[in-house]
């Protein structure tokens, strides 16, 4: 006899309905997997693209395409996060950082994680559809860019050039989208990002160095070894002197320069945190990048608004 604790099902019988209880879970694993509780993603991507509108829109870019880019910026980053974790879905169980993300611990499936990636770059993409032709199409490579670069630490010791591709093609869009065009000071604001990137991300892959060289995952902090320090520092000093010499082809003043200024005391600062190479040091280091984008910001800003 079959045991009466186990539910019997007709031939017919309607699938049971999930409860509210369990859409709530399966709600609450997605906002973990696009990384809705971690906003430091979109706020590193996004200053690049805020620092290339104001810069293209000389102070006043549209606010329709400020809007365009902030909510396409939200929604990549989200899009980025699923297929990264797709990606590194057999390496993130371990790695002590990572073990709880909801492909690690089987909460969502490899499907669903490529699922949201598709349909979060779809909606992304009707967003860019509001704006110029060009414009759009240079989306489609933003989009290339955020499903290629998951994979690349499996094959080169510099994926975060493949991250500060993705992060930074939001510049070149954002003159395209304001101007038509992309001047010299574009694509060397491009390449300030990527070296960028390649500061915060090295700083956030030496939080995960021992385990990474225990799985085989290839980074920047692998790579640099013990000059990490001395290459973080001095990939420092030539982003700042690119972003200066872009606010003077730009024909900025003292409040850019001030902004500069505060982001070269928060380089220093990083420097500081990193010192020991202790993992949640290094990790604050990779934090505080936030506050270096958002000091060339308020700087633009303010130099725009009453520096003139």
């Amino acid at each position: 006899m079959p045991s009466t604790d186990v539910p019997q099902v007709k031939i017919g019988d309607p699938r049971p309905t999930p409860s509210p209880t369990v859409w709530r879970e399966r709600l609450r694993h997605y906002y973990y997997l696009v990384r809705l509780h971690r906003p430091i993603g979109t706020l590193l991507l996004m200053w690049p693209g805020m620092w290339a509108l104001w810069l293209a829109g000389d102070g006043s870019p549209p606010w329709s395409v400020v809007v365009i880019f902030v909510l396409g910026m939200v929604l990549m980053r989200s899009a980025g996060c699923a297929i990264n974790d797709f990606a590194d879905r057999d390496f993130d169980a371990h790695v002590a950082r990572t073990k709880q993300r909801p492909l690690a611990t089987g909460a969502i499936r490899p499907g669903e994680a490529v699922g949201v990636f598709v349909v979060l770059s779809l909606v992304s993409f009707g967003l860019v559809l509001l704006l110029n032709w060009q414009t759009v199409a240079l989306s489609t490579v933003a989009v290339a860019l955020t499903a290629i670069y998951p994979f690349m630490k499996r094959f080169t010791h510099l994926p975060q050039v493949f991250l500060g591709a993705a992060f930074g093609w939001a510049i070149p869009m954002a003159y395209m989208a304001v101007t038509g065009a992309i001047p010299v000071t574009g694509w060397v604001l491009f390449i300030a990002t990527l070296i960028w990137s390649l500061i915060y991300d090295t700083q956030y892959a030496m939080v995960d160095r021992e385990d990474d060289l225990k799985i085989g995952i290839k980074s920047t902090a692998i790579l640099f070894g013990e000059q990490d320090r001395l290459v973080i520092g001095l990939l420092q000093v030539l982003m700042l002197a690119l972003l200066f010499w872009v606010g003077l082809q730009a024909g900025r003043g003292v409040w850019y320069l001030g902004g500069l200024s505060v982001a070269a005391g928060l380089g220093l600062y990083q420097q500081w945190l990193i010192r020991d190479r202790e993992p949640s040091a290094c990790f604050q280091a990779f934090l505080n990048n936030n506050y270096f984008g958002l000091a060339v910001f308020v700087g633009l800003v303010l130099d725009y608004a009453v520096g003139a």
